[in-house]
């Protein structure tokens, strides 16, 4: 593997590891709020579960390297869409949260996809 493409699955993976800290202290935060339904479980296991995740895609990208890896997880990632774009551009009216989180959310996703694909399709 060339050092260009290692130094695109290290990019990757910083800015995996980034998006993920923002998801994880914002179930953090929106539990705290009394935003998630009682249930969806504990909060604590929301929060265990991501860590987790978070832990093996950021291992995964730094480490192995695999493009399939990195494809699969980018399909994922890229399925948060939907509900994203529904909630910037076609809010719920009885909904809790500002459509400016959920386009925030949607510009931060894109910019991990498109790390992701530079490394997963080495562009």
């Amino acid at each position: 593997m060339s050092d260009q493409l290692a130094r695109k699955y290290r990019q990757a993976a910083i800015v995996y590891l980034h998006v993920g800290l923002l998801y994880i202290f914002t179930v953090w935060v929106m539990g705290r709020a009394g935003l998630i339904p009682e249930g969806r479980g504990p909060l604590w296991l929301w929060l265990v579960l991501g860590t987790a995740i978070l832990a093996g895609v950021f291992w995964g990208l730094w480490s192995w390297r695999n493009s399939w890896f990195a494809r699969v997880i980018w399909g994922l990632h890229a399925l948060r869409l939907p509900a994203l774009i529904q909630g910037a551009f076609f809010p719920l009216s009885d909904t809790q949260v500002p459509a400016s989180f959920y386009l925030t959310a949607l510009v931060i996703v894109m910019g991990n996809l498109g790390m992701l694909a530079r490394a997963a399709w080495d562009l």
